[in-house]
């Protein structure tokens, strides 16, 4: 029986998504047998320097891409919103499943009632704790008082410094939040344009090795074509920008025309978000690496250079 070997960081998060590749995996060829191969990147070893200061790019893929390179793997599991977009040499990103939410959500300690809508379940000058440059930017535009604090680690031991009074609220991502069964911690959802969520955002990104023409055929069965086109126009935007993927830019695409027009409004801010520039741009569903394009160059002609 032919085995596939499952690269995937150690969080109980990453375990999730390496095994809901590997159970779609062997729903569309039940021949195959499934291994997983932890691997701890630099940002899991890392949990104290800022994002920011951590060179960020491939901080949390490119152990995992090694596993690949050097044959340990055949498969790597990532979230899509941390892969960079410059391609590795020798590597292909070969799948992406269907996506799950892409919205970020407002966590608050556990024995806190919800006393307003929106952003107003905050108090004046409240302590949020996120490290991602683009959630930090993009809450100091809504409201300029509040105060970001770093909060790295995995989903649970963020959560359990919040409970410890460590921060009034925390933000993190829905989806990881729905794939380890924590929803009933959700108390605001924070959707645009408040807060736009991350290039490729609730989506899983699969890669294999460009000349591994078995994982490849393997993995076309779990593509889901909106969703790649969607994370395509996403990605073409930030590979355009010349930015990092915790850089502060925030993305959305939806689409039109039923399903033949794809939508994509960016944004880019300052770190401190008192500079916002916005774009949209719409085109054929087919062609998505266009609209990323456009609405690449529209953030650049509007100054977007002064902010990257």
């Amino acid at each position: 029986m032919p085995l596939i070997r499952i690269a995937t960081r150690t969080s109980p998060l990453a375990r999730w998504q390496a095994r809901f590749v590997a159970d779609r995996l062997a729903a569309s060829a039940a021949d195959i047998r499934v291994e997983f191969v932890p691997v701890r990147s630099g940002g899991d070893r890392d949990r104290t320097t800022a994002l920011k200061d951590f060179g960020g790019i491939g901080a949390f893929t490119s152990a995992v891409q090694n596993e690949l390179l050097e044959g340990r793997a055949d498969v790597a599991v990532h979230s899509l919103k941390d892969l960079p977009t410059e391609p590795a040499e020798g590597l292909v990103l070969a799948c992406v499943p269907k996506r799950a939410a892409c919205s970020d959500v407002l966590i608050l300690p556990a024995d806190r009632p919800v006393t307003a809508a929106g952003l107003d379940v905050l108090p004046h000058q409240g302590r949020v704790g996120t490290g991602s440059p683009r959630r930090q930017a993009q809450l100091l535009h809504a409201r300029p008082d509040l105060v970001m604090k770093e909060n790295r680690g995995n989903v649970e031991t963020r959560i359990a410094r919040l409970d410890a009074g460590d921060f009034d609220a925390i933000v993190l991502a829905e989806a990881g939040l729905q794939r380890l069964g924590l929803t009933e911690r959700i108390r605001v959802r924070l959707n645009p344009p408040i807060m736009l969520p991350a290039v490729g955002q609730g989506a899983l990104g699969i890669e294999c090795r460009s000349d591994d023409s078995r994982c490849r055929t393997l993995l076309k069965h779990l593509i889901d074509e909106p969703t790649w086109q969607a994370v395509r126009a996403e990605r073409r935007l930030l590979h355009a920008l010349r930015a990092g993927c915790h850089a502060p830019v925030g993305v959305y695409t939806q689409y039109e025309d039923s399903g033949r027009t794809l939508s994509l409004t960016a944004v880019l801010l300052s770190p401190d978000g008192r500079r916002r520039l916005e774009a949209t741009a719409r085109g054929p569903a087919e062609n998505p690496e266009a609209v990323g394009q456009a609405a690449a160059d529209d953030l650049l002609a509007a100054g977007g250079d002064d902010l990257l």
